[in-house]
């Protein structure tokens, strides 16, 4: 299972119904129906209908998204050539979303079209109400109500591509980090890989994102802190040294210990100079003998025990370390 597979997400389930729905020629020819007659009766005007290559819908309404899903699925195992035990394709984009539960995705009986993340060499192509996208190798799937699923964060990175709306982009990649199912460096990572960073308004979206995900963290720190039994310190405050130069912000600081914790909220998308200055800033904080605990948002999300026992460590050793220098506490 994959990292974002460990994280919550309430799966939709889908009606038994629909199981029985949707049919390919071997199913058909199990309940004694030609390929002739299929063709036949899926033709305009009959009362079943062809969703997919070789797929069949055993009714002529519109089609519920479940069963494009299912449609999908069946094409994929019927023509996508794979080794035994191999998954063919990964369900991905909105279709992965819909069924990990996303709210700014549409419920999956909304669905108007099933995506398919395929291998290069499949043989699997786009038809009307199924769309295919490449990659180079499938990463592990996400079992989820019988269907398998590209991992979150990659269905985050298909679902927002193009010709997605720039609202929709950024609603989306805000719940991926608010919900708990996406870090948001490995979406940036995803996002990366697909060769959407450069594009404005995903720019912006991610700009969203991060200070989405920053507010979350900060919460779940508040939580680690009182669950973890520790001492209240000072919340979001700028250190500097008395008429001197900052020394940077730190999202918790227990002045009578010289211990900071700093939420490492970097992402893929880096600045050098950026970069230096918070180096900086830490190495002179340690100079002047303050303890600084670093960590991320998924560290603080997944071992909330771990991070408040280093904590800890570090409370209790400020009585074995030399006096730090004085540092002005400030509001951030």
């Amino acid at each position: 299972m994959t990292h974002d597979a460990s994280l919550s997400h309430r799966p939709h389930r889908l009606p038994a119904d629909a199981w029985h729905r949707v049919m390919t020629l071997r199913d058909l020819h199990a309940h004694g129906v030609s390929a002739a007659e299929a063709r036949r009766r899926s033709a305009p005007g009959g009362d079943w209908q062809q969703p997919a290559p070789g797929v069949f819908l055993l009714h002529d309404a519109a089609p519920r998204g479940e069963e494009l899903l299912l449609a999908a699925r069946r094409y994929a195992e019927a023509e996508g050539g794979a080794e035994a035990g191999e998954q063919p394709a990964l369900l991905t984009g909105m279709s992965a979303l819909a069924l990990y539960g996303f709210r700014s995705a549409p419920r999956p009986a909304l669905l108007d079209r099933a995506d398919l993340l395929v291998p290069h060499a499949s043989p699997l192509a786009a038809t009307g109400r199924v769309g295919v996208t490449r990659c180079g190798r499938l990463p592990r799937p996400v079992a989820v109500d019988g269907f398998a699923l590209a991992p979150p964060t990659w269905a985050v990175a298909d679902a927002v591509a193009p010709p997605t709306d720039p609202a929709v982009v950024r609603e989306v990649l805000v719940e991926a980090v608010t919900s708990g199912r996406c870090d948001a460096a490995a979406v940036v990572r995803e996002l990366g890989r697909a060769r959407l960073r450069a594009l404005p308004h995903v720019d912006a979206a991610i700009g969203a994102m991060v200070a989405a995900g920053r507010r979350v963290a900060e919460d779940r720190l508040l939580a680690l802190v009182r669950d973890g039994g520790l001492p209240d310190p000072l919340w979001n405050v700028r250190l500097r040294l008395p008429g001197g130069p900052q020394l940077g912000s730190v999202d918790a600081y227990w002045p009578d210990h010289a211990v900071a914790v700093r939420l490492d909220t970097r992402t893929a998308r880096r600045d050098a100079a950026v970069e230096r200055v918070a180096r900086e800033r830490r190495e002179a904080l340690e100079r002047l003998g303050v303890a600084v605990v670093s960590m991320t948002p998924r560290q603080v999300a997944e071992e909330p025990g771990l991070r408040a026992s280093m904590v800890r460590t570090a409370l209790l050793a400020a009585t074995t370390r030399p006096p730090a220098a004085y540092v002005t506490v400030l509001p951030r």
